[in-house]
């Protein structure tokens, strides 16, 4: 399976995006599947459904903090590199999306049963989170 496909498949299996997208490279990186999942679990639907930045993002940023983020307090230069990619991740997502905010992404709010109804109807969970994780998981891969 290539990790774009792992990654819909936690997706698919009830996980959400931001989960999808950090557990898919965390276990290679050391940290295992559980503590994976849970750490990532908050930052779905764009944080806790809040629908700020998109959960594949998040997902993504973390990835890029797991592998090369600051872990000694004299190690500046990793977190000057952290941030780099960060950046880099944002200008490549933004680059085919326009946005990193969920909300904006999925042009409803899943606060509201109105949103959600929306949401469901028009399928976005397929259509446009599956196509977010994808993207996030591709640009992650091309980096790490």
């Amino acid at each position: 399976m290539t990790k774009e496909e792992i990654a819909i498949k936690y997706f698919r299996d009830g996980f959400n995006c931001s989960q999808a997208v950090f557990t898919t490279f965390s276990e290679s990186l050391g940290l295992d599947t559980e503590s994976s999942l849970k750490l990532s679990c908050g930052f779905g639907a764009g944080m806790g459904r809040l629908q700020d930045t998109c959960g594949a993002v998040t997902g993504a940023y973390m990835t890029l903090g797991l592998k090369y983020g600051k872990f000694k307090k004299e190690d500046d230069p990793a977190r000057e590199k952290t941030y780099s990619l960060v950046q880099e991740f944002d200008a490549k997502f933004k680059q085919k999306y326009n946005t990193t905010s969920c909300k904006n992404l999925l042009n409803c709010d899943l606060m509201t049963e109105e949103g959600h109804n929306f949401f469901k109807n028009n399928n976005l969970r397929e259509k446009t989170c599956e196509n977010c994780i994808k993207d996030a998981v591709s640009i992650v891969e091309k980096m790490i």
